[in-house]
């Protein structure tokens, strides 16, 4: 048999049984549309996680507060001794930290005019703007000195601004908002970020934002002075867990000191706390691939349930083949009575199980391009890619090819009298 007959005879058949072939591709649409997702939220979660940690390099290591009591090397337990503001800047003489950045959040009511907005208030030394990245789109950012004064300053992140000020948003620098009912200056606005920036606010349990695009800054002293209800008197620590918790971030002299810096760190805050589980230190690179890996198990889990749609599509695939393969014993005892080879039979079958798949693939492939708006109604992330694309309708193909061929081989292996015999 020439293709054009084979194909002729594949779109005859399934143009004969319309229904029953959209009801054995819908597994097939499903599995493969669920397929094109599950890569298309993963890389938009990976493409998020890369975006949150690209403002700190490869030098910079965090450390933060874990919660709750903590256990000693001797076994005695503690939730009371924490770093002091000084002790954590004392880390810069060590050999190989090269500055160390402060910093202390909670949650409060942001105010301008009849504008008002619960927020997260970060407050920062000099060196975590540094070590941070920190780019500003307007007016200037402040200094330890401002903090020393106790000067009620502040910066607002990219998307607040827009949010209080509105349009004129670019002339916000100068102008009042309300802190905790009290006035404090903006001196400038934080350039757009986009995601958390791989950055810990602290330890503080509220529901505000931590994007810094949706945060306040303001010296580190003014925050525990007039936000946190702190102190920074020599000696004296933060209250351990909660608001007010103070995080740091830490920039190693280079690179190639980064594993070392680390050590120090650790043997650092365990000769204060004495206690090796009272804080968490990890350097950027660290916590970047763990939070890809992650996202690469989710993928790859969803992935797998998608796979396992497909299977049973097939599964469903193989069963309408079979009784179609029942149904037409006579036709494949004619075909083969007038010359038709067993090959010719095989991929006769085996064409309309490829083509119920591939079809289901490439609805499944249509959906893909409706299915983010909806997403985005559901604020979930979602990017288009071509290898979520391609893997999907191969997922599908294969299905097809694999489920297909037993019905196509059992056809094909039919002797010409029993097939014409058959009632």
């Amino acid at each position: 048999m020439r293709l054009t007959e084979l194909l002729r005879s594949v779109f005859y058949s399934v143009g004969a049984n319309k229904f029953r072939v959209l009801l054995t591709s819908l597994g097939i649409i499903i599995g493969s549309f669920t397929i094109i997702m599950v890569v298309g939220i993963g890389k938009a979660g990976e493409d998020s996680v890369s975006e949150q940690y690209k403002r700190l390099s490869v030098e910079t290591i965090t450390i933060s507060r874990a919660g709750g009591m903590q256990m000693f090397r001797g076994g005695a337990t503690s939730s009371q001794s924490t770093l002091s503001k000084q002790q954590a800047l004392d880390m810069e003489t060590l050999e190989h930290i090269k500055s160390v950045g402060i910093s202390v959040s909670t949650s409060t009511t942001v105010a301008y005019g009849q504008t008002s907005k619960t927020v997260t208030v970060l407050g920062v030394n000099e060196a975590y703007q540094e070590i941070t990245h920190a780019d500003l789109a307007l007016g200037d950012y402040f200094t330890d000195d401002d903090g020393a004064a106790r000067r009620k300053v502040c910066i607002l992140g990219y998307n607040l601004a827009a949010e209080m000020f509105g349009d004129d948003w670019e002339s916000c620098v100068g102008e009042t908002v309300k802190l905790k009912g009290l006035s404090f200056t903006v001196e400038g606005v934080l350039a757009r970020v986009g995601g958390s920036a791989g950055l810990s606010s602290g330890s503080g349990r509220s529901e505000a934002s931590t994007s810094p695009d949706d945060m306040v800054y303001v010296p580190y002293d003014v925050a525990v002075k007039y936000t946190t209800g702190g102190s920074t008197a020599a000696g004296a620590r933060m209250a351990p867990g909660g608001a007010g918790s103070a995080s740091y971030v830490v920039l190693a002299t280079d690179i190639d000191s980064v594993n070392l810096a680390v050590e120090e760190i650790k043997d650092y805050i365990y000769g204060i706390v004495q206690s090796d589980s009272m804080y968490t230190v990890a350097d950027a690179g660290s916590t970047l691939s763990s939070a890809l890996q992650t996202a690469n198990t989710m993928s790859t889990l969803l992935i797998a349930v998608a796979a396992i749609v497909l299977v049973v599509s097939g599964i469903g695939i193989m069963n309408v083949l079979m009784v179609s393969v029942n149904e037409r014993v006579r036709e494949i005892g004619i075909l083969k009575s007038i010359g038709a080879s067993r090959a010719a039979i095989l991929m006769e079958f085996l064409l309309e199980a490829i083509f119920i798949s591939v079809m289901g693939g490439f609805l499944g492939m249509g959906l893909s391009f409706v299915a983010p708006k909806l997403l985005e109604f559901f604020s979930i992330s979602y990017a288009a890619s071509a290898y979520g694309l391609i893997l999907g309708f191969c997922f599908s193909a294969v299905t097809g090819i694999f489920f297909g061929f037993y019905p196509a081989w059992k056809a094909s292996r039919l002797k010409p009298i029993e097939a014409l015999n058959a009632e």
